[in-house]
Parts: structure tokens; C-alpha cells; sequence
């Protein structure tokens, strides 16, 4: 079961009041930890901030955890609004990165505890649009489906390996954040790209061959592909897809490009995986469902016997290799 199943509005509730608690921590350590503010905030009016924070900041998400209505909308686009302030103001001075960091994961909780709070659950049907909604591929020749493959990898790598990291690196530099790592890391991050490029090119390619279709969802094989790397492992690409981006930051010497990598493999398995794996079970019925029991979701390993039900009683198993 993934994390995202099991979070309702008393998550959202509870991340409020955790939420809540650590700002007010946060606030003493300004107060009392000049390490803290340097780092933090720098040169800004503490105490101007604080008139504004502690209540919208601290106080909002005391009461949003108590349930009051419209408490949790506050909270959230004021941290919203802090964040992006604190960005700027970490871009422009090269002062208080780590608040600037900090701010960045509030408003990430912040944004999913409303989410949660409002919906009762991560709305994951909004990322199935565009490439990322499920789509066979239309009837074409492996020559055609390799083109496409192979110009949603330029696109793709370029984008999630290049483009995205450069920036992140950059703002790490600019920010103060950065933490040096030894050469042996480089080392290592540039064995493990070249690995995981493999990887990917392989898992790519079996999918045009044996599926008739693309790695991409929105265009995605008309067959179910359990040859090549998929015999080992149900999200061949994915893994590789993760294991290069904690490579590229292994190799740029950046912790934040690791975590970015990191924050996308949660992504992925607990909002994204589970909608395609619907789609495949829909399509591929008792085969895929013989498949799915056999084969890890993320560890490679030599495949299993099936000892779960297919068929109707398939319908209520939940995968357990999250």
C-alpha cells in the first residue's frame, strides 16, 4: 500500500500542529540562537517578520490542526508567499538559504495537508494529464516507435537531468547551502549513471520491440512487456530514472539535486504507479495480475512464484513492494 492511500484529513490535520509546533521552535531559535537567525534570516527584521509570521504562520496552523474552517487556506498562502520571498531574497544576497530551504518544505507539507484537509486525500488524478495520462499507442512500426522513444528520452533526460539540476545546483551555490562531498562520491555517481543509463536505454528499447508502443504513458505499448529487464523488476525505467538523478547529484557534488531525485521517486510510486498499474490490470487482466505477483515493483531479483488469486479476487490485493 502506498502512502498516499493512507492519508486523509486527519493527517493534514496533524501535519498542521506539527507544522505549527516546529515554527514556534523555529522562533526561539531566532530568539536565542544568533546561529540560527544568521543562517535562517540573515539580515531581516526579525522581529517586523515575526509581528506577521507568528500569527498567519504559527497560530493559523495551530488552529487549522483544530479544525477551524479557512485556517488551513491561511496558513498555506502565507507560506506560500514567505517562500517565495525568501527565495528571492536568498537569489539576490546570497543570505539565508537554509530558511529559503526551510520555507520550501513547509510549502510542500503546507499545500498537501490542505489538499488533504479539503479533499480528503491527494488529488493524484490531476497529474494523469498530458504524457502522463494513459494512452496505447497508436498502430505504427517499430521504426516509428523507436523515433518516438528515443525523442522522449532527449526530451525527458535533457529536462529531469540536465535542466532541472543545473538550476537546483546553481541555487545551492547562490544560497549558501552547498555541502562538498568526497571525490570517491563523484566516483560513484559516475559508475551509477552510466549503469542506470543502460538500464534505461535497455528497458526502453524491450518496450518498443516487445510492446509495440513507448515507455510513455500517453503513448504506451499495446502489449504487456515482461521480457528483458522486466523480468526482474516491473518499473525497470523508473528505477533507472531515480538511480540517475541521485547519480547526476552525486556527480555535481549537490545533496539537493540527491533529494530532488529522492522527492521524485516518492512522486512516482505513491501518486503515478498506482494509476498505471490500474490501467494495466484493466487491459491485461489475470496476466498482469499473474505478473504483478511475481515480479518486485522496485528490487531486482529472480521472479517469484504467483501464490495470490487472480481473477475476481485480484481486485482487492494491493501490491505490497512500495
Amino acid at each position: 500500500m502506498t502512502l498516499a492511500a493512507i492519508l486523509d484529513r486527519r493527517a493534514g490535520r496533524l501535519y498542521f500542529g506539527a507544522q505549527a509546533v516546529a515554527g514556534a521552535l523555529w522562533w526561539i531559535g531566532v530568539a536565542t540562537v544568533p546561529a540560527v537567525r544568521a543562517a535562517t534570516l540573515a539580515g531581516l527584521p526579525a522581529g517586523l517578520i515575526a509581528v506577521l509570521d507568528i500569527p498567519l504562520f504559527v497560530i493559523m496552523s495551530a488552529l487549522a490542526a483544530a479544525g477551524l474552517r479557512g485556517c488551513a487556506e491561511a496558513a498555506t498562502g502565507w507560506t506560500v508567499l514567505v517562500t517565495a520571498a525568501m527565495a528571492g531574497y536568498a537569489t539576490l544576497t546570497g543570505l539565508a538559504g537554509w530558511g529559503a530551504i526551510a520555507m520550501i518544505a513547509a510549502s510542500a507539507g503546507s499545500v498537501a495537508a490542505l489538499l488533504l484537509v479539503r479533499l480528503g486525500h491527494l488529488p493524484s488524478e490531476w497529474l494523469m494529464v498530458g504524457p502522463f495520462r494513459a494512452r496505447v499507442a497508436a498502430p505504427a512500426s517499430t521504426r516509428s516507435h523507436l523515433r518516438r522513444t528515443v525523442a522522449q528520452i532527449v526530451v525527458f533526460w535533457g529536462g529531469a537531468l540536465l535542466v532541472v539540476p543545473a538550476v537546483i545546483l546553481i541555487l545551492e551555490r547562490r544560497w549558501g547551502v552547498h555541502l562538498p562531498m568526497p571525490f570517491l562520491v563523484q566516483v560513484l555517481g559516475g559508475a551509477l549513471l552510466v549503469a542506470a543509463s543502460a538500464l534505461g536505454i535497455r528497458s526502453a528499447g524491450v518496450m518498443v520491440g516487445s510492446g509495440d508502443g513507448t515507455p510513455l504513458p500517453s503513448a504506451t505499448a499495446a502489449r504487456l512487456v515482461v521480457t528483458g529487464p522486466y523480468r526482474f523488476v516491473r518499473n525497470p525505467m523508473a528505477v533507472a530514472g531515480i538511480a540517475q538523478g541521485v547519480a547526476v547529484g552525486m556527480l555535481c557534488e549537490s545533496w539537493l539535486v540527491i533529494v530532488y531525485a529522492l522527492c521524485g521517486s516518492l512522486v512516482w510510486n505513491d501518486l503515478i504507479r498506482p494509476w498505471e498499474e490500474k490501467d494495466l490490470l484493466a487491459r491485461f487482466g489475470d496476466e498482469y495480475e499473474r505478473y504483478r505477483q511475481r515480479v518486485s515493483c522496485w528490487i531486482p531479483r529472480r521472479p517469484r512464484a504467483a501464490t495470490r488469486p487472480v481473477g475476481p479476487a485480484a481486485a482487492s490485493y494491493t501490491d505490497p513492494d512500495v
